[in-house]
């Protein structure tokens, strides 16, 4: 096996009953490189983390971490992973340090070592001030921050961090994908599930785009934006609701595809550029409608997301809860 790729997924598959939850992906991770599972709600992102941790046996496949089979040997595997689950495993009545402590035991980390392994990860992640507080006293971004720690405590080679900024504010997951995105210098391979698509963009070096159990695309964010590249978005904001826009402009325009944003802003992909401008005004003149801005924009990770699975990025608004 080359010594480079960290994951090798061949076919791996996991149905329950008569659901196909991951339905034969293949793919691979490479050393030191953040590599992003990107789909929305019920995709498959959790289960392919359960299958490679050991958590969940495949139905069928095969899959390998650090050159360990997963099925037979996720033993020796375990000793070199770590894994961030989308809810702590944390414990509310110790604090900070005892946690990291406790984690270090449970790890195997000598014991001659766990304290300064415990105090050393505290400093990196902000938190050696409250060391001694509780950990149901921390906020939401600190406690995701100790529970990434915790997962680093015997200094794995690869860890997994499932959904990690979700329910967390623009501050604190701000500062968590800096720290996230710091692992890669240390050497750290982090396998990334998320739905947030500008996370995904900013923090991974490749993506692998996943819609109901089936990996649809895999490449870098340029890449995978470039696909976008090949017809022209105009984005438009009205001060009215969109929705009741967008029948009109379907009809006023051919072979383009019009999304809703929010409210009140919708892009418009393909079609004449010029052409599309004069509709726009001449709809919002006989609507009496004011556009607020109308402009030709760079394709974004969502337009690539739409272009490739045919989905509007809505889906995924709607998954995280409208953030």
């Amino acid at each position: 096996m080359n010594k480079d790729i960290i994951i090798a997924v061949s076919d791996l598959t996991k149905s329950y009953d008569e659901i196909l939850a991951v339905d034969h992906i293949s793919f691979e991770v490479k050393k030191s490189e953040i590599f992003g599972f990107l789909g929305p709600n019920g995709a498959g992102k959790t289960t392919t983390i359960r299958m490679l941790t050991g958590l969940s046996k495949p139905t069928d496949g095969k899959a390998s971490v650090l050159g360990f089979d997963v099925d037979s040997e996720i033993v020796e595997a375990k000793r070199c992973i770590g894994v961030v689950p989308e809810t702590s495993n944390l414990y509310d009545e110790l604090s900070a340090l005892d946690n990291l402590l406790f984690m270090a035991q449970l790890y195997g980390v000598p014991r001659t070592q766990r304290r300064k392994r415990a105090e050393e990860l505290l400093k990196i992640f902000g938190l050696y001030e409250r060391k001694d507080s509780h950990f149901r006293t921390f906020s939401r971004g600190m406690k995701r921050a100790l529970t990434i720690a915790a997962a680093l405590i015997h200094n794995p080679e690869i860890l997994f961090l499932d959904e990690p900024t979700v329910g967390l504010d623009v501050v604190a997951a701000r500062s968590l994908r800096n720290l996230i995105s710091n692992l890669r210098q240390q050497g750290i391979t982090v396998f990334l599930t998320t739905h947030y698509l500008e996370e995904a963009d900013l923090l991974c070096d490749r993506i692998a785009i996943l819609v109901k159990g089936r990996i649809v695309k895999i490449d870098t964010p340029e890449v995978l934006k470039a696909v976008a590249k090949e017809e022209s978005v105009i984005e438009v904001s009205f001060n009215g609701k969109v929705s009741e826009l967008i029948e009109d402009l379907s009809n006023r325009l051919t072979n383009v595809k019009i999304v809703a944003v929010d409210n009140n802003k919708a892009r418009i992909y393909g079609g004449i550029s010029n052409q599309i401008y004069d509709c726009v005004f001449s709809l919002a003149k006989d609507k009496n409608m004011e556009i607020q801005f109308i402009n030709s924009i760079k394709p974004s990770l969502e337009d690539a997301f739409l272009k490739i699975t045919g989905l509007s990025p809505m889906v995924m608004v709607i998954e995280k809860g409208g953030k």
